[in-house]
């Protein structure tokens, strides 16, 4: 007997072969996200003969098609199909069966060896299906799981699964960013037809895969931003932000110029083995090097300990208009392009996602959406202000107060 299905092109075959055991899989529009989508879950179903496989829309009108493909693709090794629940028998006792997320429980209670999430950014509440729904679905054959969509913003679960992918510490998890471009398939004078009729927004998100931040961005020409790590480089400021339960901990690098030289980003290791490490990094960059780090709840015993080690720490008391200011300057830096960072994803992720929100009482709210990290951006921020001369704190202004703030960062460096 023989299935038929579509030969994957190039980076298609490159997604299945670097694949791990969670998946996301943000592409453009037309890249052939459902055709991989199928192609795993047919090559699961035969495969692992016996064992359920299911296909998860965030609606029926979405799920039909996808369906109906599997039934016709499955055909040559199909013992029965039910309409009415969706789901197809093959002859080797494997069971196929697609549910709609319209019901965000859609299928509790059932043992799968793979599921595949189709417009996952789509599904809502995609955090609650995914955590206690989908994922126990998962732990009898200990199976693996595709998340397949167009973006759609960053304050979006699907954008934390991604970044998750992103992240060397996640081991079961990968990621890729499929442009509509990269299929060869698809006509280059056809997407740039389309780019005359989107804004450029929403053509960054549609076709080139990208996630965008519609309201509320704090960072830009982040991208312009990456460069090379210039060898040449003296470190000048180590930013230390502390991790707390459930965060990282983070020590950026910068050079005097304004080039991010190195991230140490690391959790779950207690504050003494934090201190060494720390004191390790000093003395890579021959202990010419100011550390700039966060004194609030546990930092200031940490502080303490590394003063009376020989280290040179200049401590930052982080409040709503110490850490606007220096998010402020941060934003200026990668406005004028003054500062350089490395093609870091964890970090250009953070810068990304990176909000400020307006709060009920008029002031503004600088941080990650929930869900997500923020750890790399107040190291680098605080860096950064580290850098910065006396003369030039009075051109930030608390955006909250509209005060000056040239007695609020005294963690500036005038030797630097």
């Amino acid at each position: 007997m023989t299935l038929q299905l579509p030969r994957p092109h190039p980076l298609q075959k490159r997604v299945i072969i670097e694949a791990k055991r969670f998946n996301a899989l943000c592409c453009g529009r037309r890249w052939g996200k459902t055709v991989i989508g199928l192609d795993r879950t047919v090559d699961s179903a035969v495969t692992h003969q016996g064992l359920p496989v299911a296909w998860f829309a965030p609606t029926y009108k979405l799920l039909k098609p996808a369906f109906e493909t599997l039934v016709s693709t499955l055909y040559p090794i199909t013992r029965r199909v039910n309409q009415q629940e969706r789901s197809i028998e093959l002859i080797t006792g494997t069971m196929a069966e697609c549910w709609s997320l319209d019901d965000p429980d859609a299928g509790r209670g059932r043992a799968y060896k793979r599921v595949v999430i189709d417009e996952a950014a789509l599904v809502q509440n995609l955090e609650h299906v995914w955590q206690e729904t989908i994922r126990p679905m998962l732990t009898d054959y200990q199976g693996d799981a595709w998340f397949l969509s167009t973006p759609k913003g960053i304050a979006n679960y699907f954008h934390t699964l991604y970044q998750r992918g992103q992240d060397p510490h996640s081991i079961e998890w990968a990621s890729w960013q499929m442009p509509t471009l990269t299929n060869p398939y698809i006509l280059p004078s056809e997407v740039e037809a389309a780019r005359g009729d989107l804004t450029d927004l929403a053509f960054a998100q549609e076709y080139g895969a990208e996630f965008v931040t519609w309201a509320g961005q704090v960072f830009r020409r982040i991208v312009d931003a990456v460069r090379p790590v210039d060898d040449e480089s003296q470190p000048a400021m180590i930013g230390v932000d502390w991790g707390r339960t459930g965060d990282y901990t983070v020590f950026t690098v910068i050079s005097g110029t304004g080039c991010v030289l190195e991230i140490d980003r690391f959790r779950g290791i207690e504050y003494a083995l934090q201190r060494d490490r720390l004191a390790a990094l000093w003395r890579k960059s021959g202990g010419r090097t100011h550390i700039i780090a966060e004194q609030n709840s546990m930092g200031g015993p940490v502080i303490e300990q590394l003063l009376a080690d020989g280290l040179p720490v200049i401590p930052f008391v982080t409040t709503n208009a110490s850490k606007a200011a220096a998010v402020q300057a941060l934003t200026l830096a990668f406005e004028r392009l003054s500062i350089t960072i490395p093609n870091d994803p964890v970090l250009i992720g953070e810068l990304q996602a990176f909000e400020g929100k307006p709060l009920p009482s008029g002031l503004i709210r600088y941080a990650a959406p929930a869900g997500l990290h923020d750890d790399c951006v107040i190291s680098l921020a605080m860096a950064w202000a580290g850098l910065l001369r006396p003369e030039q704190r009075a051109r930030f202004i608390d955006p909250n107060s509209g005060a000056i703030l040239d007695d609020v960062p005294t963690y500036q460096i005038s030797a630097i």
